[in-house]
This record gives structure tokens, C-alpha cells and sequence, in this order.
């Protein structure tokens, strides 16, 4: 027999690899669908490339690269007998373990025994040959085996290189003396004793000290004083004042430079007059206990969001599958699930599955089209959200231990492709989802060149009007935008004067060391959030051509075409005192139907003078070639402003350039000019000195300062711009033009309509009005056609746009719980078939009770025409 196998092995020795060093082994999820070991058909592990593949696809694989050696890897999961003893799982069948994967569902691993089963499958007669089988197999056949069955899967790798590692016991723990110094610490009104910075608060257990941590990027943020204080005293261990809960805290080893385990922290921390044992939880800056206020507290967002408390019916089946929590992920699988009920996202990924899985690459786990029709399928076919059969309800309720066991899917191969190379979404923290919806979307415009693009229902043209309030002349401009950002003016509310009284109450409360008062919710009307989008705002750095020199400005946003579906994003969050996003505490009685139609542009207007179409200085990169060009003068930076942006884990370079190019206004804007850059490619280079020319008459828009260059645009930006329906000669010179600059060159598309050269001639002999009319080729500044669709088959030199009436319907919200972007959960809500679904993580239920008034993101869907 083993003659045999041997034998049969020979044809397909040279295709059969051993993993080395760096090589990654999909053995938990297929490439193209969400079966794993523990589907019923198993999963299929190429020997040459380490792929994974379930019962539907191998073979697709096999004709596309004919690698005909597979290892079939399954697990089977069962109950454990009753009374058995709850001890450590049995994993091996064979006499192998070889998936080091956790349970792949939502039970309890003591109550579950694992049998795992290997076998070589050899295509396309499907010969089956069991593992192990040292005696019978080649030596390099064995080898390979034994090496593929005991590699780390590829993402539980990945964590282990990019995620916590497991906490130790601190070597300090048991040994720790604590200073009768009589130090009490108050339930409340903490602060530093060295800056009093009341935020990321340390606890030194040796002393009592309290005082401040540094910067990370949890959102914490601070001076150091606690490190310094150890650097003086040589105190090793300290605990996060606002973490501690019955459950435990979050405890730091100065010495040993990592957090630790203390398990005498109890008795430590009674030291200092705090009975964690007597603790419910930790708000607001207050240690709750037993003794403290008797008076039931408001219910929390936590709980209106989730729903908590109410007996919410699971529902099953196509569109109600749910997307596992990787572990601060829920700000992806919440935008994912809204993007996914929209039908052109079905129709483009879903409705093309075939086509992308047949011309996908040799590794479609980085494929962008691949993965993203993966994801759709795995939510809307249902195969991952099925009913628990009957016998098995039955046998729970008469068992009393009925649970909710939706399995859902889990987008860790998904989640690897689009957080790649990205320095926020490829942690493991939690990320604004916000920031995650313009992300996808930007990778959506870049992978959709020369197909269809489902990202054009959200593109919509923004019109802004710039006057110069020394001499009334005003600019009009468009551009293009995916996402309404509308403010929450909070001096709007209509519960003002309890606002104010509560403030004056913590006030008092924090300056007494009491325990804060019950917090109050802004009540904001939507038409005071649409009152303040529409209010002018001043525009820094304003140069009017009129005068040619640096005056007052102030600019305005109305809508020069209507999305097919808006997205409006409440501005919940603003900058704390140490640069943190901090979440204000808000409710806006956002409306199931939305008319916008009085916010549509309606361009220069009679009676309106024009500024002249002149442009500022020009900014010129520096021409090493001509030393005479080169400013001698280093740039006016503000650096303490760099240096705190630094502080925050931001290149110094990255950070000195956005306090240049934001004009030193703050680490505010710099901030924010940092978010929108970070990205791009020079992010972290030195900042070059730039040089100056003087202004002179130009048909560039104004503001728009930048030069024809003698540089090849990259394809990658080539294929974003066409992707939007540019023409590729009009984007390839406006990225010359701009020198690369995405952004610039968007503008400078806008401003500079394409035309035929016959046209061109013409337009020399018309005067200013006639070429302000509209016509199907250019972009004007008067929007009289405000109900026409431009479609992606129309020659037009803009992008598509689905432009429509303003009319809307709310279909989905997002909601974020917690205090800033960098923590917290978020759930979404989708009106489905005429009724509310709440989607929170892999759990999907009919909702009772949507908090239409606690969202952060609101999808709307436009009406259509009676």
C-alpha cells in the first residue's frame, strides 16, 4: 500500500509545498465563500498555495491553476454528554490537533467537544488518503502535511503580530508595599496632582499619586506626570482610576514597561479607601458603589441604542445575517450591512458573483471586487443565518437554557484587504465609521474603472459661494461630495436653561468632590441642524482677486445636484481639551421623510458681481535646478503645535506640513489636514520650501494656484478620476496641472470644462454671459437644469451624477455608543420589508423601538416622482 501511495504521489511531488517563513496558511475561511473546517463540506487546503477553499469552489480553483493536491480539514462540534465534566476540551481525532482556531460560533466552548479530521484529496478523481499516514507517504509529502497542519492560520497570525498579546501577572504584585501615608482617594473630582488635567488618570499604588499617562491611541491623553513620577520614586505599579469596576481594572508596570494581572489589586486598592468589591460601575469621572445615590439613573444610550430589556424577535434568512465582532470591528460590519441593502452594491458585487470569481486573481483573498461580492453573498444569501430547527428549541426551553445562536459571519479576510497598509483601520481599536464609509467608498471609486461603479448614487455636486465682504463680489464653485455633514448648534436646544443649570450643577459638584449630577441630553430640533448648515461661515485665508490681496470672506453650501441616496452625518463629535474626540451628548428628532429642495444652488444671481478670474501668488515646488528660485527663509511653522500633533504618534514631518499648510490656525485644522492626507504617499516626507510668483490673469478658478509640470500622472489616480466618469485625456492633464494632487485637480476639472477645439474657437468670440450658459458639455455656474440625470453614457466632462428632486425617505441609521470615536460600540438599525431590523453584530432582530433620535449616520433613499 505504501508502494502504492507513493506512486500515486509522483506526478504531483513538484507542486506539493512546505510552507516556509512568512507564507500564510488560509486554514479557517474559503477565499470565495465563509465555509470553514466546521461547514458540513470541510475546507480545502492547497498544498502549493495555502489557499482555502470550500466544497463549491475548489474546484473552480483546480481548472484555473490545475494544483490538483488538497488537504480537506474538517471539524465536527458536539454537545458534551450530559454531566460530563467540564474540563479541557477534547480536540483530536487521529491523534492530531491541528486547527488552533477558537470555536467558529457563539457558544460556550466548556459546554462543546471538537473532533478535527485531515485527509489529502487528489483532484480531479477526489482520492482520499487519511492523516496522518507517516508509513505510507513520501518523507516530502509528510513534511508538507505535518507543517500545513500545524501552522497558525493566516489572520490568527496576523493577530498575534498586530493585536494584545495575552496580560501577565505583574512580578511586582505580590510583592508591592503601599505607604501608610494616610491618602484617601474621593469617588469623584479627580485630577493631576501636577497639571490638573482631569482625563487618563493613574493611580500610583505605592503612594497614591495621582496624576496623568501619555498619549495613545485609545484616545487617552496626557503629560506623562505618571511616568515621571516613577522615574523619580521608582514605583512601579499604577491603575486607571476611570476603569475600575467589580470585574477588575486596568493596571500598568512602569518597571516591566507592559499592563499586568495583579490579583491582590482588591486589597491594594483599599488601601486607598476604594472597595472595588463594592463597585457597580465607573461613570462619568465617579466610582459608583452600593452606598452611593439610591435614585434610579437615566437609562443610557447603551441601552436605548441596543434596545436592552425588550424581547426583540430574531429574524433569519436573506438580507438578516449578521457580521461577527473581530474585536473593535463593529464600526465595519455596521456600514457594510447598510452599504449591502442597497440594490446597485447587490446588483454590482452580488449579481455579478460569477463574472468576478471567474477573473479573479491566483490570490483573491487581496482582491477588492472578490472579496466585497464574498461579503454580499455570505449577507444575503442566507446561508449564514438560518433558524435553529425544532428539536432543538424544544430541547432547550424544556432545559431552561434557550439561547440566541444566529451565526452570522466573520470578515477577517475582508477586513485584511480594505484596512491594508492603512495605520488606523488595520488595528485593532476601534475607528470612526464615518471615517470608514469615505474610505470605502474611495476604494470602491479606485477598483470600478471600466465597470459598473455603485458608489454614483451617493456622488453628489456641492455648490459654494465665496463673497468678499469688503467688496460684495462673489465666486461661485462645485464640487463633488459623498456625505452631509450637518452641525448640532447645541445653543439651539430646546431644553437650554435645564442645560445650563445641570452644567452649573457639576460645576459645583466637581469643586465640592461630590458625586456629578444626572446628566442631561441636548434636545435638538433638525430644523435647527438644517438652519446651521445653511448659515455662512468665514473661509481662513481668504484672498479676494477684487482687491488682490488677503481680506474677509465668507462662504456658503447649497446643493448643485441630488444624490440618489444621502448620507447625512451628524457632527456629534468635537476636540476635548486634550485633542480627543469627545461625543456630545445630544438627540435630534431626525425625520422618516426629508425635503431639501430649498437648499438646491441656484447660481450667480442678478444684481451678483463676479470676482475677477484672477489667481493668488502661485506656490511652486522647489526648482532645485535654478538656485535663484529657492527662498533662503524657513517656513513660518508653529512648532509647539507640531510637536503636540507628535505627541499623538504622527510623523514630525507629516505633522510640521500640516501646521504649514492649515496657515499655523491651530492643532485643530492641523489635525484634520493630517486625517485627510495621511494617505498619500509623500504623507511623511520633509516639507519643501516653496517659492513665489506674482499674480497675474489665468483661467484657473480662483484659489487654485497651481502650474502646468512636466510629470507623468500615476495610473492609480488616472483610474480614480475616470472612475468618475472624466474623460482620460481631460484628468491626465488636470493632474499635470496640479501636480498630482488629487483633490486640486478635482477642482481643476470643474473649472475647466472640456470642450472640442471647434467649440474652443467659437468661445473666443463670445463674450463673458454667453459663456456662462449651460450647455450638455460644461458645468456652469447657474444650475438651471436642476431635475436633469447625468448618466454614466452621457458625454460629460463632470463625474455621474444621479441628480434628482431633494426629496427623501429614511431606510437605515447607524448609532455609535460611547464617548469618542476611539471606543465605544456602534449597532445599525434597516427598515427591511416595511419594518425596522436591528443589526448588533452577529445578532439580528425585528426592532420595537429604533432610536431614530440617538443616530450618528442617517441613510436616506430618494422618493420616487408621483
Amino acid at each position: 500500500m505504501a508502494a502504492d501511495l507513493g506512486e500515486l504521489l509522483v506526478p504531483y511531488m513538484p507542486t506539493i509545498r512546505v510552507p516556509r517563513t512568512g507564507d500564510r496558511v488560509f486554514k479557517s475561511e474559503c477565499a470565495f465563500s465563509y465555509d470553514s473546517p466546521e461547514s458540513e463540506g470541510g475546507l480545502y487546503v492547497c498544498m502549493n498555495t495555502f489557499l482555502g477553499f470550500g466544497r463549491e469552489h475548489v474546484e473552480r480553483h483546480y481548472r484555473k491553476t490545475g494544483q490538483s493536491v488538497y488537504m480537506l480539514l474538517k471539524r465536527h462540534v458536539k454537545e458534551k454528554a450530559t454531566g460530563s465534566a467540564g474540563g479541557a476540551i477534547s480536540r483530536r481525532r487521529n491523534g492530531r490537533v491541528f486547527l488552533d482556531l477558537e470555536l467558529n460560533r457563539d457558544f460556550n466552548g466548556d459546554e462543546y467537544e471538537c473532533e478535527d479530521e485531515a485527509k489529502l484529496v487528489i483532484f480531479p478523481d477526489h482520492f482520499e488518503i487519511p492523516l496522518p499516514n507517516i508509513e505510507e507517504l513520501p518523507a516530502l509529502v509528510t513534511i508538507a502535511c505535518d507543517a500545513v497542519l500545524n501552522a497558525a492560520s493566516a489572520y490568527k497570525k496576523q493577530e498575534s503580530d498586530s493585536w494584545d498579546e495575552e496580560i501577565q501577572v505583574s512580578k511586582h504584585a505580590r510583592s508591592l508595599r503601599q505607604q501608610d501615608n494616610g491618602v484617601r482617594i474621593p469617588p469623584s473630582g479627580w485630577k493631576c496632582q501636577k497639571c490638573e488635567m482631569r482625563e487618563n488618570l493613574w493611580l500610583n499604588l505605592t503612594d497614591g499619586a495621582v496624576l496623568c499617562g501619555k498619549w495613545f491611541f485609545d484616545g487617552a491623553g496626557g503629560n506623562g506626570h505618571a511616568l515621571d513620577h516613577y522615574k523619580d520614586t521608582n514605583f512601579p505599579l499604577a491603575v486607571k482610576l476611570d476603569n475600575i469596576t467589580a470585574d477588575g481594572a486596568d493596571i500598568y508596570s512602569f518597571d516591566e514597561e507592559e499592563a499586568v494581572l495583579d490579583p491582590h489589586i482588591s486589597e491594594h486598592l483599599q488601601h486607598f479607601g476604594i472597595d472595588m468589591l463594592q463597585m457597580q460601575q465607573v461613570k462619568n469621572g465617579h466610582l459608583n458603589t452600593d452606598n452611593t445615590e439610591s435614585v434610579r439613573p437615566r437609562v443610557s444610550e447603551w441601552e436605548v441604542i441596543q434596545e436592552s430589556g425588550m424581547k426583540l424577535k430574531a429574524v433569519y434568512g436573506s438580507g438578516f445575517t449578521g457580521i461577527k465582532n473581530l474585536g473593535n470591528s463593529c464600526y465595519l460590519g455596521t456600514t457594510m450591512q447598510v452599504l449591502f441593502s442597497i440594490p446597485e452594491f447587490q446588483r454590482a458585487y452580488v449579481g455579478n458573483l460569477q463574472r468576478i470569481y471567474d477573473y479573479s486573481p491566483l490570490d483573491p483573498t487581496t482582491d477588492f471586487s472578490t472579496q466585497m461580492a464574498k461579503l454580499g453573498h455570505g449577507l444575503l444569501s442566507g446561508l449564514y443565518s438560518k433558524p435553529p430547527m425544532k428539536s432543538e428549541l424544544i430541547e432547550q426551553v424544556m432545559r431552561e437554557e434557550y439561547k440566541h445562536q444566529s451565526k452570522g459571519i466573520s470578515p477577517k479576510m475582508f477586513k485584511a484587504m480594505v484596512s491594508k497598509g492603512h495605520p488606523e483601520f488595520s488595528s485593532n481599536r476601534q475607528q470612526d465609521a464615518h471615517e470608514f464609509f469615505l474610505h470605502l467608498i474611495n476604494l470602491v471609486e479606485r477598483n470600478s474603472a471600466g465597470s459598473e461603479n455603485p458608489s454614483d448614487v451617493f456622488r453628489y455636486l456641492v455648490e459654494e459661494r465665496v463673497q468678499c465682504c469688503q467688496t460684495q463680489k462673489v465666486c461661485y464653485n462645485q464640487k463633488v461630495d459623498y456625505l452631509m455633514q450637518l452641525p448640532a448648534p447645541m445653543e439651539a436646544a430646546s431644553n437650554r436653561e435645564e442645560l445650563i443649570a445641570y452644567e452649573a450643577k457639576r460645576r459645583e459638584a466637581e469643586e465640592n468632590m461630590r458625586a456629578p449630577p444626572e446628566p442631561v441630553r441636548a434636545r435638538i430640533p433638525f430644523t435647527a441642524c438644517l438652519q446651521a448648515f445653511t448659515e455662512p461661515e468665514n473661509v481662513p485665508d481668504f484672498w479676494s482677486s477684487a482687491l488682490q490681496a488677503k481680506s474677509a470672506g465668507v462662504k456658503t453650501s447649497r446643493f448643485a445636484s441630488f444624490p440618489e441616496y444621502l448620507v447625512v452625518q451628524i457632527k456629534k463629535f468635537t476636540f476635548g481639551v486634550d485633542w480627543v474626540p469627545k461625543k456630545l451628548d445630544l438627540s435630534i428628532d431626525v425625520p422618516d421623510f426629508l425635503d431639501l429642495s430649498r437648499l438646491r444652488g441656484t447660481g450667480l444671481q442678478a444684481g451678483e458681481e463676479e470676482l475677477p478670474d484672477l489667481t493668488p501668488p502661485i506656490v511652486l515646488p522647489e526648482d532645485t535646478r535654478d538656485d535663484s528660485m529657492n527662498s533662503s527663509d524657513s517656513p513660518d511653522i508653529d512648532e509647539s503645535a507640531a510637536m503636540q500633533l507628535a505627541e499623538m504618534g504622527f510623523p514630525l514631518e507629516a505633522c510640521r506640513k500640516a501646521v504649514y499648510y492649515t496657515g499655523n490656525m491651530g492643532p485643530e485644522m492641523a489635525f484634520n489636514w493630517i486625517i485627510a492626507h495621511m494617505e498619500e504617499p509623500d504623507f511623511a516626507e520633509p516639507l519643501a520650501l516653496p517659492s513665489f510668483m506674482e499674480p497675474g490673469p489665468s483661467m484657473a478658478s480662483l484659489g487654485l494656484a497651481a502650474t502646468p509640470l512636466d510629470n507623468q500622472p500615476p495610473e492609480e489616480s488616472i483610474a480614480i478620476l475616470t472612475s468618475m466618469g472624466f474623460p482620460r485625456r481631460h484628468t491626465v492633464q488636470a493632474l499635470k496641472t496640479t501636480n498630482n494632487n488629487l483633490e486640486r485637480a478635482l477642482d481643476w476639472i470643474f473649472t475647466h470644462p472640456e470642450r472640442e477645439e471647434e467649440e474652443e474657437a467659437s468661445d473666443d468670440l463670445l463674450d463673458m454671459s454667453d459663456i456662462m450658459e449651460p450647455n450638455d458639455n460644461t458645468f456652469s455656474n447657474a444650475n438651471t437644469n436642476s431635475h436633469s440625470t447625468l448618466s454614466p453614457d452621457q458625454d460629460a466632462s463632470g463625474p455621474r451624477i444621479k441628480d434628482g428632486p431633494g426629496r427623501y425617505e429614511l431606510f437605515a441609521f447607524i448609532s455609535h455608543m460611547g464617548a469618542s470615536t476611539m471606543s465605544g460600540r456602534y449597532v445599525c438599525h434597516i427598515k427591511k420589508e416595511g419594518r425596522w431590523v436591528i443589526f448588533n453584530d452577529h445578532k439580528v432582530c425585528l426592532s420595537e423601538r429604533p432610536p431614530k433620535d440617538l443616530g450618528y449616520i442617517y441613510f436616506y433613499r430618494r422618493l420616487s416622482s408621483c
